[in-house]
């Protein structure tokens, strides 16, 4: 446990500088423009990796392929063995770092950003609800009573790379209002495709390792409560929930995305203090025998003025974005193109949840909260933006494809597959070519439904 650094009294000096560098405002966009850079990065690597993978499906070393993903690891301790498939390491796994990051932007939108207030918050949430609950209706139109009706969750959920890689092709033209609008409805998506995950993709409940997950979720409130700020610990704190919950019946991600919204997201030393600290410190580093001592404080000091939210996303946004969405796009992307699994009914669900589903339901959904007057349209975005806005929220994909896998297999798996590629695609053009059009409008926020 660290012991807060006090803080010592200001020194006089010129502030403005300093001032404008740790503005509020500055320090809300800079971690937005990372972010989008990122993202659009990462949509790019992503689309890379699944055309790779789908080529070597469909190609002579298909059959290697598929067996090298299904290849038994396994990790055993005496008598007590955790064994699956390489693929299966990698959904249940290195999929709740992803989960556990989209935990911790969750909270960072709570506290910094667009969630942080019910004004803010009433538009992406009430779009993103609509972004669900329209999807979802149209698959069981298609579904309902037959053998994919259990996939009704595969078209909910927005692929946040994509859909920001599609806004970076449009450059300046995207008023902020809108990127930040849907950077908002996605990671409200987010929060309703984890609860879908938890609520009906789970197996029958094994109550033992459930409460020993809740009990590692107790631990880690009450070391947040003492102030522990040792990562390690976490991690080996996290590593035993993600076991209790692997064996619960409850899908292991959702621990990695409790564990993201418990991270504390407020930093134990302002940057006041550290700057005084600092040159306090040099003053007092000439001559002096403990100067290693000395430099470990001020590095700890340097640390604490960022809080763990921010180290943690920061250190795992690249890792997620360039090594773990491709690793899960190269493992699960790849499908034999087969005619009848195309004309499977499953696959026209998904597809047209995706390009039917989400624009509707995100653009009525909308008007129904600006109507009602609990929402305003963002700032620089007409109706027409918004729906393609809408569009891009049919790019399922990453999370599409992680639902599916929880939902089937075999044969109704890659109809699943095939659809979500198929609405993907079709989305992120309508998207792409609505905006352009937009765009070059006058921004008016005439009401679409009023005529």
């Amino acid at each position: 446990m660290t012991t807060p650094v006090p803080s010592p009294a200001p020194r006089q000096g010129p502030e403005l500088p300093h001032k404008l560098a740790n503005a509020p405002m500055r320090r809300m966009v800079r971690p937005l423009a990372r972010f989008l850079e990122i993202e659009s990065a990462s949509g790019i690597l992503l689309v890379i990796c699944a055309a790779a993978a789908l080529a070597i499906a469909n190609s002579p070393w298909s059959q290697a392929w598929e067996s090298f993903w299904h290849t038994e690891i396994g990790i055993s301790l005496g008598s007590w063995e955790l064994r699956s498939s390489l693929v299966h390491w990698i959904n249940d796994g290195l999929m709740t770092i992803f989960f556990f990051l989209v935990g911790l932007e969750i909270k960072r939108e709570i506290i910094d950003g667009e969630l942080r207030s019910l004004r803010k918050a009433a538009l992406p949430i009430a779009a993103a609800l609509g972004g669900m609950l329209m999807p979802a209706g149209i698959y069981l139109l298609f579904q309902f009573g037959r053998e994919g009706e259990r996939g009704w969750g595969i078209p909910m959920a927005t692929d946040i790379a994509f859909a920001v890689g599609v806004l970076a092709v449009l450059g300046r033209r995207v008023p902020a209002g809108l990127k930040i609008f849907l950077l908002a409805l996605a990671i409200a998506d987010d929060i309703g495709a984890i609860v879908v995950i938890a609520i009906f993709y789970s197996d029958a409940i094994q109550l033992v390792a459930l409460g020993i997950a809740g009990l590692c979720l107790v631990l880690v409130i009450g070391m947040n409560r003492l102030g522990a700020r040792s990562i390690t610990a976490y991690w080996i704190v996290g590593v035993a929930m993600w076991l209790a919950m692997y064996h619960s019946g409850i899908h292991p991600t959702v621990a990695g995305v409790a564990l993201g919204l418990l991270t504390p997201g407020r930093a134990w030393i302002a940057r006041d203090s550290l700057a005084t600290f600092l040159l306090d410190t040099i003053d007092r580093l000439d001559g002096q025998i403990d100067r290693p001592q000395m430099v470990d404080k001020l590095t700890e000091t340097a640390r604490e003025t960022l809080s763990p939210l921010e180290r943690l996303e920061t250190a795992l946004h690249a890792w997620v974005a360039f090594a773990i969405m491709p690793i899960f796009a190269l493992a699960n992307a790849g499908v034999v193109l087969q005619p009848e699994a195309a004309r499977h009914g499953v696959a026209w669900a998904v597809a047209a949840g995706l390009v039917l589903g989400k624009p509707l339901g995100i653009v009525a959904f909308s008007w129904l909260a600006i109507r009602c007057g609990i929402a305003q349209l963002p700032t620089g975005a007409n109706w027409r933006a918004l729906l393609g806005v809408g569009c891009l929220g049919g790019i399922g994909f990453t999370m599409s494809l992680f639902i599916a896998g929880l939902a089937f297999e075999g044969n109704l798996l890659d109809s699943a597959k095939i659809g979500t590629f198929a609405g993907s695609t079709i989305s992120a053009i309508a998207g792409y070519l609505l905006l352009v059009v937009s765009l070059r409008s006058t921004g008016t926020s005439e009401d679409p439904f009023s005529r």
